[in-house]
């Protein structure tokens, strides 16, 4: 059995305006939160969108180095190892591809985002 509380004490608990005061703060510092969750997550895609520009360019400036001419497809530079997979464009999504600068000969001399969305700094992610 419990003790009974002695006589002319009350027992308190939160009223509805404390839990009201809670959950406005609570909002409050959601509301200042979901801004800087939703601006890292972009950076964090411009800088694989960066990197990964950077591996391609790089496989691509080997390849002709080694065999004196651009490959053809982006899954040559997988086969001759100079990557190990292509990478998905990060901003365009994985279904988008890359837009591929190629020569007349069809050699692929660039690779590009295939978003037509425009970047933190303001230029279009197929011009980086």
């Amino acid at each position: 059995m419990a003790p009974k509380s002695p006589a002319g004490s009350c027992e308190r608990g939160f009223t509805v305006a404390e839990l009201l005061v809670v959950l406005l703060i609570i909002g409050l510092i959601a509301a200042v939160a979901v801004p800087n969750v939703s601006g890292a997550i972009r950076r964090a895609e411009e800088a694989a969108l960066r990197e990964n520009l950077q591996v391609m360019r790089r496989a691509l400036d080997d390849y002709f180095a080694d065999k004196g001419a651009y490959p053809d497809e982006l899954g040559a530079l997988v086969v001759g190892r100079y990557i190990r997979f292509v990478p998905d464009d990060p901003v365009a999504g994985r279904d988008a591809g890359w837009a591929l600068v190629t020569d007349d000969d069809g050699g692929i001399l660039d690779v590009k985002s295939a978003s037509n969305q425009v970047g933190s700094d303001d230029v279009p992610y197929d011009e980086w």
